[in-house]
């Protein structure tokens, strides 16, 4: 493995300059992230909703390690290793119901707390004892009606992870809304590229003249917390006289939630950003959208009228987060200052990603891993 550790000096705001080129285009810099970032922080996986009767089971991959989310027998949920103990086959492949977990490889079955109930015609193999075999357990924890798993205990409890969103965002409630959709893109870029992206407002009078009209980008804010950073702005409603009919009366609420989970928070809705890196230059967003009195004639009208909007926004981020690759993976660029007025987000993120790396190989030092 190649050592990275020249770039990754935690940055000050007086001196601040970003993440090297090589963090984002050296795929052994993405397997250096996918066990010290992906597998030690809560990862978004789902929604209780999706969970509400026995035997529902969603699927995720948290870094390289699949993973299924099941209601049990108990009605408790748990989140498995998805990778049967026999020879590492599948044991669910979709979000469905089933009552056992079945390995689609060779037939092995597990109960719904992973524990191995049948391995066709294993009775004729020594000293292999039906017993013995169990799936390994993740940790798992909810918020707001959102499942998160973490592959290795993390070292906060979610009410932690998250302190203050929920009074933050007041009155609006997470927990009444409901699920409505989702959108997913797979674009041309690493993973940071995206987040970096969403980290600043910089780029809002120059990507997004839309956005830019319903928004006040001259009271554009930000707080960094601990593991999250918080962009929001007044609606700007004397910009533009539909923003009270399409935005609504308010704030709008951005959180980047370190690594990769990103909330955008708007009156009568939620909308959920998932950033999962595809490999070193390539990356999938799901986006998933809630929203309270979903079955209203005014909200349908707004998911329609939020969608469009959203899918041009989209598309001007994927269109910049493309381009940004190529300069990056050009040779011509390594690492540039930071404006401490626009981007305090973006050196908060990264020196995360810093932090996270370097205290990974501090462990595997001390352990002789």
């Amino acid at each position: 493995m190649r050592d990275f550790s020249s770039h990754l000096e935690p940055q000050t705001q007086q001196k601040a300059y970003a993440l090297h080129a090589d963090t984002y285009v050296d795929p052994q810099f993405l397997e250096l992230e996918k066990p010290s970032i992906f597998n030690n922080h809560w990862q978004l996986v789902g929604h209780i909703n999706q969970l509400s009767e026995v035997g529902d089971q969603i699927t995720a991959r948290i870094g390289n390690v699949p993973i299924v989310v099941v209601k049990n027998s108990d009605n408790q949920l748990k989140a498995l290793h998805n990778v049967c103990r026999h020879r590492a086959g599948p044991l669910a492949i979709k979000n469905c119901n089933s009552n056992v977990l079945r390995c689609k490889y060779h037939g092995w079955t597990y109960d719904l707390d992973g524990v191995l109930k049948s391995a066709p015609e294993m009775q004729t193999t020594q000293h292999f004892n039906i017993r013995d075999i169990q799936l390994p357990q993740a940790y798992l924890e909810t918020w707001q009606n959102l499942i998160f798993v973490s592959i290795n205990k993390p070292s906060f409890s979610l009410e932690k992870y998250f302190a203050g969103i929920t009074e933050q965002i007041k009155p609006i409630d997470l927990r009444l809304m409901k699920f409505s959709h989702r959108d997913q893109y797979v674009i041309d870029c690493n993973w940071k590229v995206y987040m970096d992206n969403y980290l600043e407002g910089y780029h809002l009078p120059h990507v997004h003249p839309g956005l830019n009209k319903l928004l006040d980008y001259r009271q554009y804010d930000l707080e960094l917390h601990k593991w999250y950073s918080y962009q929001f702005s007044p609606l700007d409603n004397a910009k533009n006289s539909n923003a009270d009919i399409f935005y609504g009366e308010g704030s709008a609420h951005y959180y980047c939630i370190f690594p990769n989970l990103m909330l955008n928070i708007l009156p009568g809705r939620l909308q959920t950003n998932l950033i999962l890196p595809e490999g070193h230059n390539r990356t999938k967003i799901i986006f998933d959208s809630y929203y309270s009195e979903i079955e209203s004639e005014k909200t349908l009208k707004l998911i329609q009228e939020d969608r469009a909007f959203s899918d041009e926004v989209q598309q001007e981020d994927i269109t910049i987060c493309e381009q940004v690759q190529v300069g990056l993976n050009s040779g011509s660029y390594q690492a540039g200052p930071l404006c401490m007025k626009r981007e305090r987000g973006v050196l908060h993120f990264q020196n995360l990603v810093r932090q996270t790396i370097n205290e990974y190989g501090i462990y595997m030092k001390k352990n002789n891993v």
